[in-house]
């Protein structure tokens, strides 16, 4: 099998996926998962796509991932992760669209409007 490229996104981050196979190693940006995401929700996410389908000992996966935040950053990859599964092998994806790991989530910052605050919160009225 070749190595596998797919990109991920979610708000602000982008992640871009190389999956080949191995023995279940994820890098990214050059650390070890447990590393980079130090709480367990977080690598849960990453390790989703694997799980569902049962072969988190079967690739590896080198990430490189950018913007946004760290919740951002990881379900950019879990993203990323799904869509290379699915070129590997065809029928992954009966097993992870019902989970909603297809889905990019299109929920982005809205932007702050001028003579307000913030994007909604308004300035204090004064009536005198």
């Amino acid at each position: 099998m070749a190595i596998v490229h797919k990109i991920g996104r979610r708000k602000t981050s982008v992640a871009r996926v190389y999956l080949q196979e191995g023995n279940g190693e994820i890098f990214i940006n050059g650390r070890e998962l447990a590393i980079y995401f130090p709480t367990a929700v977080l690598q849960y996410k990453v390790e989703q796509p694997f799980l569902i389908t049962g072969t988190k000992e079967k690739y590896n996966v080198d990430i490189k991932v950018f913007g946004g935040g760290i919740t951002g950053q990881a379900e950019a990859i879990r993203l990323a992760i799904s869509r290379a599964l699915c070129e590997v092998d065809a029928d992954f994806r009966l097993q992870l669209k019902p989970e909603g790991l297809l889905t990019r989530d299109p929920r982005m910052v809205e932007r702050k409007k001028f003579g307000q605050k913030k994007a909604r919160k308004k300035f204090q009225f004064s009536k005198r």
